[in-house]
């Protein structure tokens, strides 16, 4: 697996040699190895990558996202099939059983509820409200705290009058885009364990083919607003938000008591999920939190 986020910005040709994807832009060729490589970013419309370079990615299940003009996520590659998918996998997913899909999505809302709680008292803001919404949550999330709680959480980080909306500010545009790559993450590892995204435990949209990965990736959002909430005075949405919100993978966290990168830590959490729903894992926990460092503009390779 690899361990690289790269980025693309500027006019440039991409392509596959020798294990190797040799990137030409008007400086120079730079290579790197095709194994090292986690995510590709091509953060412009004016590079070109070729389909021998794609099916290599491919095959060492590396995710690469393509924007539009705009600069925003508009596609990724999505592998037709995993290294381990097969009909007993599929048949396994089919039949996941309702108890342990309503188990396990009650204790991601308790684990995303739980994660905006430390966001907060990490930033000294007031928590008792969420706390309140924290300690009625029902089996399956019946009364929807999940939504009643975002409202009222993102109040908390970044004003009363801030709202939810696609897109329509700077801080909405960032808060958009990180959970793109949060998603894609998630999706990534979802099918390299050999199931569909599209079958969510809660979700269920005819419209969305990442429902498992809508689902599975909510106790994350907190860290891209962790992050987001550092630059809240952002004015416009500029590239140099965009790299830090691609390294906010290698965000120092800690998993059930473990610490390591965002990256490994979705790893491991989705294949926990996958293991319990299957039905290997008689019990699962989710504690997350940060190791108390926001990443700023470090990222591991931007051409």
């Amino acid at each position: 697996m690899g361990w690289r986020n790269v980025i693309i910005t500027q006019h440039s040709k991409l392509s596959y040699s020798s294990n190797m994807m040799v990137v030409q832009t008007r400086d120079g060729i730079n290579q790197i190895p095709v194994s090292d490589i986690n995510l590709l970013l091509v953060l412009t419309t004016q590079a070109v990558i070729t389909s021998s370079l794609i099916a290599e990615l491919a095959k060492k299940q590396t995710k690469v996202i393509f924007v539009d003009e705009k600069q925003e996520p508009i596609c990724e590659t999505e592998n037709y099939y995993s290294t381990n998918c097969h009909t007993e996998k599929l048949l396994k997913q089919f039949s996941w059983k309702k108890e342990r899909k309503e188990i396990l999505w009650t204790k991601i809302v308790a684990a995303k509820i739980q994660n905006q709680i430390n966001v907060l008292r990490l930033y000294g803001l007031p928590t008792d409200e969420i706390e309140n919404d924290f300690l009625e949550l029902e089996y399956n999330d019946e009364s929807n705290r999940e939504a009643t709680t975002a409202r009222k959480y993102f109040a908390e980080l970044f004003g009363k009058e801030f709202k939810r909306r696609e897109g329509s500010d700077a801080v909405n545009a960032a808060l958009n885009y990180g959970y793109s790559i949060l998603l894609s993450a998630v999706n990534r590892k979802i099918t390299m364990d050999g199931n569909r995204t599209y079958m969510g435990i809660h979700h269920s949209s005819e419209n969305n083919p990442f429902n498992l990965g809508s689902d599975l990736m909510e106790p994350f959002r907190p860290f891209v607003d962790y992050w987001i909430y550092d630059h809240k005075d952002i004015k416009e949405f500029t590239p140099d938000i965009k790299y830090g919100l691609v390294e906010l993978l290698s965000l120092k966290v800690i998993y059930n008591g473990d610490r390591m990168i965002l990256g490994n830590a979705i790893n491991q959490y989705v294949h926990d999920c996958l293991r319990y729903l299957d039905g290997y894992l008689f019990e699962i926990d989710i504690e997350l939190g940060v190791d108390n460092e926001v990443p700023n503009d470090a990222i591991n390779d931007n051409v």
